[in-house]
C-alpha cells in the first residue's frame, strides 16, 4: 500500500509496558512524560537543525504540537478502543524491565494485538523501542531470547546499506542501551538497520510497498531500535547506580560505562527525527 496520510495535528498512542524506577520518575516523569520530551525535542532539533543530541537543553523550548495518549499495558492492559484506532497515525512501544519471551498474560496479549495491528490496520505505523523492538519481533515471526551480554550507556552500532539511507548516510550510530536481551535474527518481510559484536540485530525496518522513492523516510510501515532514544545520560546514569548496588548489573559493567557516559548520543536528532520524518512531519 502506499503511504498513508497524517492527521493534523499527527496523534499516536504510547503503550506503556514499564513504569520508571523511583529515582528516574521523581526527576523526569513517567514514560509518557519522558517520550513526550523525545518527540518534542526531535521536532524542535529538526527545525533547530541541530546534528547531535540536546535532550536536555531543548526541554525549555515550547513544544511543538501533536497528541500523544498513553495506555497501560501492564497493569490495566488497555489498548486504543477499535472503533478509534484510525484515529491514530502511530504506535509506539516503551522499554520494560520485563522480558519479551515471558509467557505472561499482558505479554501475550501486547504480542497479540501488535500482530493485528500490523496485519490489519497497516495504515498505522509502528515504533518499537527495546522490549518494544523484541515484542515486535516476536509478534511477526521472529524470537527474543537472553543474549548474555549486557550492553548499557551510549554504544556505537554499524549501519547496513539499508540503515544508513534510513538515518540520512550515516556510518554508525550512537544510542543509549540498558539491555541483556535480544532479537537474534530479522523476521521475514524486515531488514536490517545495524549491528554491534554482541547483538547482531539493533534495530529493523519494514517498508510500505510501492513506488516511492527508495529514501522517502514516509515508506516506513514499522520500525524498531534495541536502543533506547528516549534515554538521556542523567536517566541511564541513575539507572547504572541502581542496578549497579543491586547486583543486577556487574561491576565491570558499570564501570566501563563511567568510562563511556559522556560519548555522544543519536537518540533525539536521528531516531526521533525518523519518527517524524516517517509521519511527513519534517
Amino acid at each position: 500500500m502506499a503511504a498513508p496520510a497524517v492527521h493534523s495535528p499527527p496523534r499516536l498512542a504510547l503503550l506503556l509496558c514499564d513504569t520508571p524506577m523511583p529515582a528516574v520518575q521523581r526527576e523526569y516523569g513517567d514514560y509518557a512524560q519522558i517520550f513526550r520530551d523525545l518527540l518534542r525535542n526531535a521536532l524542535t532539533a529538526s527545525k533547530s537543525g541541530a546534528t547531535s543530541d540536546s535532550n536536555s537543553a531543548l526541554n525549555g523550548n515550547a513544544p511543538p504540537h501533536f497528541i500523544l495518549d498513553a495506555f497501560d499495558v501492564v497493569h490495566k492492559m488497555e489498548y486504543p478502543k477499535e472503533e478509534e484506532i484510525e484515529t491514530y497515525d502511530a504506535v509506539l512501544l516503551t522499554g520494560s524491565a520485563a522480558s519479551a519471551y515471558d509467557d505472561v498474560p499482558w505479554i501475550n496479549k501486547l504480542v497479540d494485538w501488535v500482530r493485528h495491528i500490523a496485519q490489519d490496520v497497516p495504515q498505522l505505523r509502528i515504533f518499537g523501542i527495546c522490549f518494544g523492538h523484541q515484542i515486535v519481533g516476536r509478534a511477526l515471526g521472529g524470537t527474543c531470547e537472553p543474549s548474555g551480554y549486557w550492553e548499557v550507556g551510549p554504544t556505537p552500532f554499524r549501519l547496513t546499506e539499508v540503515g544508513k539511507r534510513v538515518f540520512g548516510g550515516k556510518d554508525e550510530l550512537y544510542l543509549q542501551q540498558m539491555h541483556r536481551d535480544h532479537v537474534p535474527a530479522v523476521p521475514a518481510g524486515f531488514e536490517l538497520l545495524g549491528s554491534t559484536p554482541v547483538c547482531p540485530n539493533q534495530g529493523m525496518v519494514q517498508f510500505y510497498e510501492g513506488d516511492g522513492e527508495a529514501n522517502d523516510p514516509r515508506r516506513i510501515h514499522i520500525l524498531t531500535v534495541q536502543g533506547h532514544p528516549e534515554f538521556t545520560a542523567e536517566i541511564v546514569d541513575k539507572m547504572v547506580d541502581a542496578r549497579a548496588a543491586s547486583g543486577v548489573i556487574p561491576p565491570d559493567t558499570a564501570k566501563d560505562y563511567a568510562r563511556r557516559r559522556a560519548w555522544t548520543n543519536d537518540g533525539v536528532t536521528a531516531v526521533g527525527r525518523v519518527i517524524w520524518a516517517s509521519l511527513g512531519v519534517v
